[in-house]
């Protein structure tokens, strides 16, 4: 045998199979080998200690681990010859190399180089979740999860590309053939195997990068708006009698329903105090005076902060706490006072404001307390999202933050359940990695961190599509965390009720035809009225061919229309707020439908687009009430009627440069685009939102 540990060099993909005996390996490697019609290569070690231990009875030691690797080399070269596209290894000499460690305590040097040198395109780490099997020259099954833990950090350590294989047999197979398809890919597209491996760890098919890199590449196309929903075009208007008639129909029927309210509160509110921390970052108090600043910056933003500063539900606790940081504190100018509490606001040290979530931020002063975001969600809660003594609330949050949200909900969930009476149910979900984005430069290339890793970006609110979809509920309440105000918590619930009201009236008459379809009970003249109601209640306007269809072709097209996911939305009065608003919309297809639009998805180069944008009369203010079931009760997939098209390529500024990563269809426009919808003009009172820390300034979220 030539004493060679050289590894022949080829384009062949090489996987290696990797892990403790009995972990499965040589039947996934021939399993591979006949799926892709290729060599596999045995595990040398086997014969040459089985023909050692039946000429004499000994077993393996320290001296045949040299042999062992030059056999392993030898073999490995003699089958890549013959091998097509596809070389698995059931073993290599990395696995030599853990044993002769393990065993003896030692490894040569010459089999240590070559075992790190040696290169594979991946490597399977097959998990000890398999049954052991003994033979002549296999050790013993004791230990087998520290031996496991050996092989795993050995790949870590010299940062091979690996992924652990688990599960039966059959699952095994399926896994590892799509992971090498997948591979494959990879490799033809000018990715790393540390690259795939990466994303593939991440949660993200390798398929959804393809095509976040073909977006980046052809662009998102915009909305073609054709106008403005206005009010009795598109937005039903209701008088105060009607909002409450509808509110008493929900009242009545919610006893048979399973409610919940679901609430967005990823993130933290850095953008909340951007101007803050940007003050910071920018001022020098040293060589300029605030006022300096505000005027050479023109941020009004600061001058409304200085001005108002005593009105924050927060001032007390920070004025308090400037006071024992500096002892001297009243002696110091009015500058360093204002300096110093914005700096203590924002510190790391201190109240840390702009890392924390919104949700557990101080919004609004009462006589006997603070009340957080959180606790004023709660209150909103058992008021119109409560069934049977019960109400369920559930919450996105960032996994760092949960935490933070448990400890809140135990201070202020039993007060608020004592003095109304009802139970109330938490639930948390964390937006899902796979939703994530690739991130590139300007020229669409792949963007890499200093330790030359991809960076994914949050596929944002789009992405909890399917957190709503894990739900079970049977109409769920969608409000975002900062839309709280302070008292008048009455009239919100109204509203919020009066929207579930129309919903489950405008469901009813769904679910009903839709049962007459099923039956067969509809006949000819049927078809008109629930067109009306297609076209009248829903606004759905059918294609102008509709009338030519055969009698079961419209009942086809009827039922596709009927039988979907409905929301009825809130809609605001527009006052140049930030955000989307309700637009009648057609689509590639000819096909006109209402939409919520943000302004990022309009084509502000087209003058005809931008005149219908600023003839926009309301705004959407997230004020959702859903039904997510069909008329068998069976819960819809909601991914199925979303919009792909309709995402977002969002553009930051690293380090002076661009980079560039995808959002998902928006939650309320993008993510419903194919629900039914309905839109209700709603009062002002209903839409309170706090973008910024000045927000709070406003009368709705200052004691009464």
């Amino acid at each position: 045998m030539e004493k060679n540990l050289r590894q022949q060099k080829t384009t062949i993909i090489k996987i290696a199979l990797f892990g403790p005996e009995s972990t499965g390996k040589t039947t996934l490697a021939k399993q591979l080998a006949a799926y892709f019609e290729t060599e596999w290569v045995p595990e040398f070690a086997r014969d040459y200690l089985q023909n050692k231990w039946e000429e004499n009875q000994h077993i393996c030691n320290a001296d045949d681990m040299m042999p062992i690797a030059y056999g392993q080399v030898a073999l490995e070269n003699q089958k890549l010859a013959s091998s097509k596209k596809y070389l698995f290894c059931d073993t290599n000499l990395m696995v030599t190399k853990v044993f002769s460690e393990m065993y003896y305590g030692f490894c040569d040097p010459a089999l240590n180089e070559a075992a790190l040198d040696h290169d594979y395109d991946l490597f399977f780490l097959t998990d000890i979740d398999v049954p052991w099997e003994k033979d002549d020259i296999r050790d013993t099954p004791k230990g087998r999860e520290t031996v496991f833990s050996v092989f795993k950090q050995t790949l870590i350590d010299t940062k091979k590309p690996f992924i652990t294989l688990s599960g039966d047999e059959e699952f095994r197979l399926a896994k590892a053939t799509a992971i090498v398809e997948s591979l494959t890919i990879a490799k033809q597209k000018g990715f790393s195997s540390r690259d795939f491996v990466e994303i593939y760890n991440h949660g993200i098919s390798f398929d959804t990068i393809l095509k976040q890199l073909e977006i980046f590449k052809d662009g998102i196309a915009k909305s073609n708006l054709i106008s403005p929903a206005t009010i009795n075009n598109g937005i039903l208007s209701l008088t105060e009698e009607d909002f409450q008639e509808k509110a008493n129909y929900f009242d009545l029927q919610k006893a048979n329903l399973k409610l919940k309210k679901f609430v967005p509160a990823s993130g933290a509110a850095s953008r909340m105090f951007k101007f803050l921390s940007t003050f910071l970052s920018d001022f020098d108090i040293q060589k300029e005076t605030i006022n300096a600043y505000v005027n050479r910056k023109k941020d009004s933003n600061l001058s409304i902060f200085i001005v108002a500063m005593d009105k924050f539900p927060f001032f007390n606790a920070v004025d308090k706490k400037l006071r024992e940081i500096y002892p001297n504190f009243e002696t110091l100018g009015r500058d360093y006072k204002n300096y110093y509490f914005i700096k203590t606001l924002l510190s790391s040290d201190h109240f840390d404001f702009a890392n924390k979530p919104k949700a557990v931020l101080p919004f609004h002063q009462y006589k006997t307390h603070i009340a957080i975001p959180i606790e004023e969600h709660l209150h909103e809660c058992v008021h119109y999202a409560t069934s049977n003594q019960v109400s369920n609330l559930h919450f996105t949050v960032s996994e760092i933050h949960q935490s933070q949200f448990e400890k809140e909900i135990e201070l202020v969930k039993e007060k608020v359940e004592n003095s109304s009476g009802v139970k109330i149910k938490i639930g948390y979900s964390y937006q899902n990695k796979s939703t994530d984005s690739i991130t590139v430069n300007a020229k669409n290339k792949i963007v890499r961190d200093k330790n030359d890793s991809l960076i994914f970006r949050p596929g944002g609110h789009g992405a909890l599509i399917e957190n709503l979809n894990k739900l079970d509920a049977d109409i769920i309440f969608i409000k975002n965390i900062d839309n709280v105000i302070q008292n008048h918590i009455d009239q919100i619930a109204l509203y919020k009720k009066a929207l579930a009201g129309i919903l489950i009236n405008v469901q009813q008459k769904v679910f009903g035809y839709l049962n007459a379809i099923e039956k067969q009970h509809v006949k000819q003249d049927d078809v008109e009225e629930i067109v009306s109601f297609l076209m009248q209640k829903l606004n759905i306007e059918l294609n102008k061919d509709f009338n030519k269809f055969t009698f079961e072709n419209k009942i086809i097209k009827i039922k596709e229309l009927l039988n979907r996911p409905i929301r009825v939305c809130g809609m605001v009065k527009n006052e140049g707020e930030p955000g989307g608003g309700p637009f009648w919309v057609i689509n590639d297809k000819g096909s006109v439908s209402l939409q919520i639009v943000e302004t990022s998805q309009v084509d502000l180069t087209n003058a005809k687009q931008v005149e219908i944008l600023a003839e926009a009369t309301h705004f959407n203010p997230v004020d959702l009430v859903c039904g997510i079931k069909n008329y068998k009760n069976e819960k819809f997939d909601l991914t199925q009627f979303t919009d792909p098209k309709t995402g977002f390529i969002v553009e930051k500024s690293v380090e002076g440069k661009t980079v560039k990563s995808y959002e998902l269809p928006g939650l309320w426009n993008g993510a419903m685009a194919n629900w039914l919808t309905i839109f209700v003009a709603v009062p002002l009172i209903t839409f309170n939102p706090v973008k910024t820390v000045n927000d709070l300034l406003k009368p709705a979220h200052q004691p009464q």
